[in-house]
């Protein structure tokens, strides 16, 4: 080997490690470009999953908004409800005094203004037009009945808020 063969066995050699470096170079750029593409992967399923996410927290606050609306539409009608039972009303009743007397008992908590009987006018005497009862108070009433029009066995009563007659049961005699 003579020198001049020297330079280029050196460039050779110089050529073969370039080469070497050159193939570990494309294989690692591969890799990262393998990386960089699952990464890229993983990043879009990231982005796919927290949509999801997104979505079902939208979705569970809709619900969780709507519940709460709910509750509070129950509660309000819950009020209402116990407003409407513990507000004072008119209660009636009747009861038998003795021969044709009778008496219709307020046994509510509020009075009865403008109180109408809806049934046997022939049987039973006539009420006052703007009869009232305050709660707690007896009004006495006669009723006879006769082989036309017997005594009632119920009454149907109305007052001022009451719209809806009230049925009353008439008991029987006693003595």
């Amino acid at each position: 080997m003579d020198m001049g063969d020297a330079p280029g066995w050196l460039g050779a050699g110089l050529g073969l490690a370039a080469f070497v470096v050159s193939l570990r170079s494309v294989k690692h750029s591969k890799r990262a470009a393998d990386a960089a593409e699952g990464s890229a992967v993983a990043a879009e399923q990231s982005v796919v999953e927290t949509r999801r996410s997104s979505d079902a927290a939208e979705r569970s606050a809709t619900a969780a908004e709507e519940t709460l609306a709910d509750q509070r539409r129950e509660a309000a009608e819950r009020r209402r409800q116990e407003e409407e039972d513990n507000r004072p009303r008119a209660q009636f009743r009747i009861e038998h005094r003795n021969k044709a007397v009778w008496e219709l008992i307020n046994y509510g908590t509020a009075p009865a203004e403008n109180i109408r009987c809806l049934d046997a006018p022939g049987a039973r005497d006539e009420w006052p037009p703007s009869l009232s009862v305050a709660a707690g108070d007896v009004y006495s009433f006669m009723m006879v009945g006769s082989m036309q029009e017997a005594v009632p066995s119920v009454l149907r009563i109305v007052w001022e808020g009451q719209d809806e007659p009230v049925l009353l049961r008439v008991p029987p005699r006693v003595g």
